[in-house]
């Protein structure tokens, strides 16, 4: 009787089927927190610039800001904006796929290699007010920099020269690369071993390994980077802000000139249609993104 009775007490107990049924009709509870904060800090204010884009400052349907954002002007904003992206991105990704490559070599649990990433995942996020005047005082009309080569080369590097679209570019690329260090390196990462040696003992060489191996493999991964890349300097404001002060030269700075605009008020939907287009530009390019990173995760999983 004791036998059976300690046979019984560690025995697996079955699991009620409706506790288990209860339990499964709210799990759904756990999502709330994150969709409540969703809706409100994103679709929200994203279904408010869709709406506000096509009425005027009394509430009712306009087609003004619309009309202004097809201006010769703002296309020429928009084109500026995608060129400034265009290049970072595709300086940032080249140079940042490299310096990715480079790291991926090192013993994964190195110093050097912790360093480092700790380094790029600080200076990815570095932006703003702080990196605009860093790079004042190194090279601005009186940086240290500029001084240096004025006083002992004779070199001057042009005053107006970080408020211009090469100076911005500069800028941008500062924390550009390090951003495609840290998005990356885990592709790199994913790369097996024994897919080089298999290469080497069928007698293909490095560029065979690179081309028909590594580099399709990393293909969708590094395209889906530059991507981010793109939509990272394509919404970037505050930077370019504290940099130029009197004139609109990409899209968020005319959206923050256009709600401050003293002379005309009604120029409140213009500034929407403005944040509307750059929510379609952006909303396209990281569903790209999505799709090339699903992608990529078929072999990283592999």
């Amino acid at each position: 009787m004791t036998a059976l009775s300690d046979a019984s007490a560690h025995a697996p107990q079955q699991d009620d089927p409706a506790r288990v049924s209860r339990g499964r009709r709210f799990a759904w509870l756990g999502s709330v927190p994150f969709f409540l904060y969703t809706g409100i800090f994103l679709l929200l204010p994203t279904l408010l610039v869709v709406i506000g884009a096509f009425r005027d400052r009394n509430g009712n349907f306009s087609l003004a800001g619309i009309n202004l954002v097809f201006s010769q002007q703002t296309l020429q904003i928009f084109w500026t904006t995608t060129y400034l992206s265009l290049i970072t991105a595709a300086i940032g990704a080249v140079v940042g796929a490299l310096a990715s490559y480079a790291l991926a070599t090192s013993p994964e649990g190195s110093v050097l290699r912790r360093v480092y990433t700790a380094l790029c995942s600080v200076l990815a996020q570095f932006g703003g007010v702080m990196l605009a005047f860093a790079f004042i005082a190194l090279i601005g009309r009186n940086g240290t920099l500029s001084r240096l080569m004025r006083d002992v080369f004779e070199t001057q590097i042009p005053g107006g020269f970080l408020s211009s679209v090469p100076g911005l570019v500069l800028v941008y690329c500062y924390f550009q690369i390090p951003l495609m260090v840290i998005v990356f390196l885990p592709a790199l990462d994913g790369l097996r071993p024994q897919w080089r040696e298999a290469n080497e003992s069928f007698g293909g060489g490095t560029w065979t390994y690179w081309t028909k191996i590594a580099g399709p493999l990393l293909a969708p991964s590094f395209f889906g980077s530059f991507l981010l890349l793109f939509a990272n300097a394509f919404s970037a404001y505050a930077t370019a802000a504290a940099l130029i002060s009197q004139q609109n030269i990409i899209v968020p700075m005319a959206i923050e000139g256009a709600l401050r605009n003293e002379n005309n008020p009604g120029m409140d939907s213009y500034a929407q249609a403005l944040a509307l287009g750059m929510i379609v530009v952006v909303a396209i390019v990281m569903i790209a993104y999505a799709l090339l990173q699903k992608r990529t995760s078929r072999w990283l999983g592999a």
